[in-house]
C-alpha cells in the first residue's frame, strides 16, 4: 500500500541519499508536445529540506527537462531501490530553473560536487511526496560510475562544451526556450 508524507522524513532522506541513481520526467503544456523522462546520477542531487530538493544539470544531447520546468515549473523525481528492499518514492512540485546569472546559484552550487559542463541547477519544492511498493523492481547490483561524461567534457573543454550548448540547449525538440545563454 502507497503513502503519502507531510514531508521528507529522516529516513525518506537517508533513502534518497542512498540512491546512485534518480529519473525525472516532465512535459511540456502542449497536448502534442513531447513527455521527457531522463536517468539521473553523478552524485548530483542534494536534499535541502524536508520538502525541497535540488540537482545539478549537466551539459548534455538535449535540454527537454530545463525547457519543460521553465515553460511550466511541472517536476517529478522518482527513486527507486534497486538493492535490498523494494521500494520506490516520487517527489512531485513545482520546480525552477537557476542558471549561473540566478543570485542564489553560487550558494546552491556550493553544495555539490565539482562537476564539469554544469548549466543549471533545478529545484524542486516537493508538494506531493509519495511512496510505492517497488515490488516489480529488478535487483541490480551497482558495480561503479561510467566515466563516459567526465572524459566527454574533458576531451571537449569549456569551448567545446559551450558550443554544444549553442548547438542543441538553446531550445527543446518542441522548440521551447532553453538556456537563456550558454553557462560556459
Amino acid at each position: 500500500m502507497s503513502k503519502v508524507y507531510d514531508a521528507l522524513t529522516p529516513q525518506l532522506i537517508e533513502f534518497i541519499n542512498a540512491q546512485k541513481m534518480f529519473f525525472v520526467g516532465t512535459a511540456p503544456l502542449a497536448g502534442d508536445g513531447h513527455v521527457n523522462i531522463s536517468p539521473k546520477g553523478m552524485d548530483s542531487l542534494r536534499v535541502l529540506d524536508n520538502r525541497t530538493v535540488a540537482y545539478l544539470d549537466v551539459t548534455g544531447s538535449g535540454v527537454e527537462t530545463l525547457s519543460h520546468v521553465k515553460e511550466n515549473g511541472r517536476l517529478v523525481i522518482m527513486f527507486c531501490a534497486f538493492e535490498g528492499k523494494p521500494f520506490t518514492l516520487r517527489l512531485h512540485g513545482e520546480a525552477e530553473v537557476l542558471e549561473a546569472d540566478h543570485p542564489q546559484f553560487n550558494a546552491l552550487l556550493s553544495k555539490f560536487p565539482k562537476l564539469p559542463g554544469v548549466r543549471s541547477i533545478i529545484r524542486l519544492n516537493a508538494t506531493r511526496i509519495a511512496d510505492s511498493c517497488g515490488w516489480t523492481v529488478p535487483l541490480y547490483e551497482f558495480s561503479g560510475t561510467r566515466d563516459y561524461y567526465d572524459n566527454y567534457a574533458e576531451k571537449l573543454g569549456k569551448e567545446g562544451l559551450r558550443e554544444g550548448q549553442l548547438a542543441v540547449n538553446m531550445h527543446s525538440i518542441d522548440r521551447l526556450i532553453g538556456l537563456d545563454k550558454p553557462s560556459l
